[in-house]
């Protein structure tokens, strides 16, 4: 395993970030949905880096009341970047709402999935409105360890134009927040969904510590973690992959 080098691999993103908008944005701008979490704020920073703080857009997407809207509030000023705050509690609400009435047309109940999963997506929506009209790039904010274990909504924060940490694992993202000099507590902020009360970790049933070392160097101690980290990388490659289309 080769070593990891923070500096080397912070200027290494901010270059690639660099190259990416030359080839496939020149001008244009990066922007973020800034949850107030560890790798909305490193990507955020990393492209403040990259591209200047004045190509950066911030966006903040409560679904009705944030309660730590104060962090994601944090990050912007601290970067000093423009920001948007885009509640989608009212869509939300609405769609939530004519769906629920239409499946329960056909006695069938709203999946707890469906309710976890909308806002994300109606999120990455919000994204993307904003992005068309500042002639903006939408960052996709996920990392490696996310990715490994599908921890993430396909169309909601899977999506994305460019995804800065999708080859970094959690650590090395907090490494890189360190190094960029981002207020520690939202680099070390546990992680959360937000809706279901618990951290990612008590969700995945395992600690990122533990899958970072895996991913990393193949080890893992307990087997039925090893099983169980298996289990949800093969159930969960089709969210990297493209979709598969019929060739003719």
């Amino acid at each position: 395993m080769k070593e990891f080098d923070v500096k080397i691999v912070k200027d290494q993103v901010v270059q690639w970030i660099r190259d990416w908008f030359e080839q496939n944005g020149p001008g244009c701008n990066a922007v973020i949905g800034i949850s107030g979490g560890k790798d909305s704020s490193v990507v955020a920073a990393l492209c403040a880096e990259a591209l200047g703080t004045d190509r950066v857009v911030g966006v903040t997407m409560p679904n009705g009341v944030q309660p730590d809207i104060d962090d994601s509030m944090k990050l912007i000023n601290h970067l000093g970047i423009r920001h948007f705050n885009v509640n989608i509690g009212s869509a939300y609400d609405a769609l939530m709402a004519t769906i629920k009435e239409e499946l329960g047309s056909q006695e069938t109940e709203v999946s707890r999935q469906t309710i976890i999963n909308m806002p994300p997506r109606l999120r990455m929506t919000t994204l993307y409105a904003v992005s068309q009209s500042l002639n903006g790039r939408v960052a996709n904010t996920c990392n490696l360890s996310e990715d490994w274990v599908g921890y993430s909504t396909r169309y909601g924060d899977a999506a994305g134009d460019f995804a800065p940490l999708g080859g970094l694992t959690v650590q090395e993202v907090k490494a890189i927040g360190k190094e960029l000099g981002l207020p520690i507590d939202l680099v070390e902020k546990t992680p959360s969904d937000g809706l279901s009360g618990k951290s990612d970790e008590d969700n995945l049933g395992f600690t990122y510590a533990v899958l970072d070392r895996y991913i990393r160097t193949g080890v893992c101690d307990d087997p039925d973690t090893k099983a169980r980290i298996d289990d949800k990388h093969v159930k969960n490659l089709f969210k990297l992959q493209p979709i598969p289309h019929f060739e003719y």
